[in-house]
C-alpha cells in the first residue's frame, strides 16, 4: 500500500503538472494516472488500498467542501436567491428527463432503467466544480454578480437530490415499492444536513471565542467534526434523510459568518491540504474507469451523453430566467454544470452488482461521462472564464 500512494503522489502530481504546463487542467493529468495504474490496466495500485478507495475518495471530498464552506459568505447567496434554488434540481431534473427520452431509443433501455440512467449521469461532479468556483472566487471573476457562489452551493445540492432519486428507483428495479414518501426525502435530508452542520458551527464558534486554540489544532477539530457529520449519514440511513456533504459545507459557512478572520486562515490551510488530497481523489476516481466498457460501447452512449447535456444546459437557462446575468454569463454557468467524476464513480456500478437489467450499460454510460465531461469541462471552465466572465479587481490577489 506505501508503494502505492508514493506511485499515486509520484505520478499523479508528475502528470497533473505536465499538464498544467501545456495550459490544460491538472485533473486530466491525475485521471489519467489512475486509469493507467488502475485495475483496469497496470495494475499497478494494491487491493488493499482500492478496497478503501471509495473511502478515501470521500475524505478528500470532505477537505475541499470543508474549504468551500469557509469561503462561502452568507451574504452572497442570499443575494443569489431564487437562481440558487433552481439551480439545485432544475438542470439535473432536465437531464433524468432527457434520458428517459434517449436511451429507450439508443440503448434500448426500458422508462424505468432510463430513469436509473438518469440518476447515475445526472449529478454535477462537486470534486471538479468546486475547486475551480474557488479559484474563480479568489481571482474575482464573476464574483459581483455572486455567479461561483451559486454554482458552488448549487452543485452540493444537486448530488443530493440525484443520490434520493436512483435510490428510489433501484428500490423500484429490485422489486420493491416506489413510495411517494420518497421524494420528501430530499427535502428532509437537505434541510437535516444544513441544520446539524450549522448547529455544530455554532459551538465550534463558540468553543474557539472562549479557548485559545492554535489554528492548526481548529483544522483537526473541523475536520474531525466534518467526519462525524458524514458518519450521521450513514448512522440514519433508511430512518430519517441527512446529507453529511451538506452538514459540511453548512458548518464552515457558520464558521466564516461568525469568525470571519479565523475562516480565511483555516481556509488558507485547508488549501494545503487539497494539494495532496486533489491528487488522491482524481487518480483513485482514474483508477475506477474501466476502458475495455469504455472501448467497446459504440456511438450510442456518447450521442446519449452529448443529447443529455444539452438538456442540462436547457435546465440552467431555465433557472437563470430574469435575472441580471448577461448571455455570456449564462452559457459559463451552463458549462460549469457539465462535469462528472465522483457521484459516477461512487454509484455507476451499483446497478450491475444488483443484477438489474442493463446494469453494464448503465456502467459503461458512467465510464464514458467521466472520461468526456470531466477533462472537458474542467478545460472549458480554465479557458472560457477570462472570456465570459467580469473580474472585480479588488478581490482578485
Amino acid at each position: 500500500m506505501l508503494f502505492s500512494l508514493a506511485i499515486i503522489f509520484l505520478v499523479g502530481s508528475l502528470l497533473g503538472k505536465l499538464f498544467e504546463f501545456f495550459g490544460l487542467p491538472r485533473l486530466i493529468g491525475m485521471l489519467l494516472t489512475g486509469v493507467v495504474l488502475g485495475p483496469y490496466v497496470g495494475n499497478v495500485i494494491a487491493d488493499p488500498l482500492l478496497y478503501i478507495s471509495a473511502d478515501l475518495r470521500q475524505i478528500a471530498l470532505i477537505i475541499i467542501l470543508t474549504r468551500a464552506g469557509l469561503s462561502l459568505n452568507l451574504s452572497d447567496l442570499r443575494k443569489v436567491g431564487r437562481p440558487a434554488l433552481l439551480m439545485c434540481f432544475v438542470p439535473a431534473t432536465l437531464e433524468i428527463i432527457g434520458t428517459l427520452l434517449l436511451a429507450p431509443q439508443l440503448l434500448g433501455f426500458s422508462l424505468l432503467e432510463a430513469a436509473i440512467l438518469g440518476t447515475v449521469i445526472a449529478a454535477v461532479s462537486p470534486a471538479v466544480v468546486v475547486p475551480k468556483m474557488l479559484g474563480l472566487m479568489q481571482k474575482g471573476y464573476g464574483t459581483r454578480k455572486s455567479i461561483p457562489q451559486m454554482v458552488l452551493a448549487g452543485a452540493s445540492v444537486d448530488d443530493v437530490y440525484v443520490i434520493v432519486l436512483f435510490t428510489a428507483f433501484t428500490s423500484l428495479a429490485g422489486g420493491g415499492d416506489l413510495r411517494p414518501t420518497a421524494i420528501l426525502t430530499v427535502p428532509i435530508a437537505i434541510g437535516m444536513g444544513i441544520l446539524g452542520g450549522a448547529l455544530c458551527g455554532f459551538l465550534l464558534t463558540t468553543l474557539f471565542s472562549r479557548m485559545h486554540i492554535r489554528d492548526t489544532t481548529k483544522v483537526g477539530i473541523l475536520l474531525s467534526v466534518a467526519f462525524l457529520l458524514v458518519s450521521v449519514e450513514q448512522a440514519l440511513e433508511g430512518i430519517i434523510g441527512f446529507s453529511g456533504l451538506l452538514a459540511v459545507m453548512a458548518l464552515g459557512v457558520v464558521v466564516q459568518h461568525q469568525k470571519t478572520k479565523v475562516a480565511e486562515r483555516l481556509s488558507r490551510k485547508f488549501s494545503k491540504m487539497w494539494v495532496g488530497a486533489e491528487v488522491l481523489l482524481f487518480v483513485l476516481v482514474g483508477a475506477t474507469v474501466n476502458i475495455q466498457y469504455a472501448t467497446r460501447a459504440g456511438i450510442a452512449p456518447v450521442v446519449l451523453i452529448m443529447g443529455t447535456l444539452v438538456f442540462r444546459m436547457v435546465g440552467v437557462y431555465i433557472s437563470l430566467m430574469h435575472t441580471n446575468l448577461t448571455k455570456n454569463e449564462k452559457f459559463f454557468t451552463a458549462i460549469a454544470y457539465t462535469p462528472k467524476a465522483t457521484v459516477q464513480a461512487a454509484i455507476g456500478g451499483i446497478p450491475l452488482a444488483m443484477g438489474l437489467p442493463g446494469g453494464e450499460m448503465i456502467l459503461t454510460v458512467a465510464v464514458l461521462a467521466i472520461i468526456m465531461t470531466a477533462p472537458i469541462g474542467a478545460l472549458l471552465i480554465d479557458k472560457t472564464h477570462p472570456v465570459l466572465l467580469e473580474r472585480t479587481v479588488r478581490n482578485a490577489p
